[in-house]
C-alpha cells in the first residue's frame, strides 16, 4: 500500500493511521506544485490529498481511506474490537472530525472562496474561529475521562489530532480544555506519530 500525502494536510492522519498498523506501507510526500503535476494527477484529478494505491486500486476521499485501513489491517484495531457499536463509535467520531470539524476550518485556510470583500475576511475568519471553539467544546466533553475519541484509539484519533494542529497555528483558542491538551500530549509522544512527522518533516 502507498500513501500519497502532503505535510501537515489531512493526510498526515492516514500516515499516523498506517504507522499504527505496524504493516509495511510506502509513502510519497508531495508538495504543492507536484500535486498538480501529470504523474499525480493521473491518480487523483482533483490534485488533492489523500490518495492511496494499493495493488490496481486506487482511493482518495480521507474517510473512506481510514476505513480501508482498518479493513485491510483488523488486527490493529482502528475502527475497534470489530463489533457494531466500536465500529459505529470510530466512525461516529471520525464522521465528526471529516463533516464537521475539518470544514470548519475552510473560511480560514481560503476566505476568498466564501465572500469576494477582502475587507470582511477577517470578519469570516472571526466566526470560523467561534465555531470552532464551539465543537472542540464537545470534543473536551467527549473526552472527560477518555484517552480517545471513541474510548479507545481508532482512526479518529489522528485525524482530530491534526486539526489540533491547525488550531495551533491559526489561532484557535483551544484555552481552558484540558482533556484535549492532554490528548495532544499523549499524540505527540506516540512512536508512530512522531515517525510520521518525521517522515513528512514536521518533527
Amino acid at each position: 500500500m502507498k500513501l500519497y500525502t502532503k505535510p501537515g494536510a489531512c493526510s498526515t492522519a492516514d500516515h499516523i493511521a498506517l504507522q499504527w498498523t505496524g504493516q509495511p506501507f510506502e509513502v510519497e510526500v508531495l508538495t504543492a506544485a507536484t500535486m498538480k503535476e501529470p504523474a499525480y494527477l493521473a491518480i487523483n484529478p482533483t490534485g488533492a490529498v489523500p490518495a492511496i494505491v494499493d495493488g490496481d486500486f486506487v482511493l482518495t476521499q480521507n474517510a473512506a481511506i481510514m476505513g480501508y485501513i482498518a479493513d485491510t489491517y483488523p488486527q490493529a484495531k482502528l475502527a475497534g474490537d470489530g463489533s457494531p457499536r466500536q465500529r459505529a463509535e470510530a466512525n461516529r467520531w471520525l464522521s465528526f472530525v471529516n463533516s464537521d470539524l475539518h470544514p470548519a476550518f475552510r473560511p480560514i485556510f481560503g476566505p476568498a472562496a466564501f465572500l469576494a470583500d477582502e475587507g470582511q475576511h477577517d470578519a469570516l475568519k472571526a466566526a470560523a474561529r467561534k465555531r470552532l471553539r464551539a465543537l472542540y467544546e464537545q470534543a473536551e466533553k467527549q473526552l472527560q475521562g477518555r484517552d480517545w475519541l471513541a474510548g479507545f484509539r481508532s482512526f479518529a484519533d489522528p485525524y482530530f489530532y491534526v486539526t489540533l494542529r491547525w488550531a495551533g497555528f491559526l489561532g484557535v483558542d483551544l484555552s481552558g480544555l484540558p482533556n484535549i491538551a492532554a490528548f495532544k500530549a499523549r499524540m505527540e509522544a506516540d512512536i508512530g506519530v512522531q515517525e510520521a512527522l518525521k517522515a513528512e518533516g514536521l518533527a
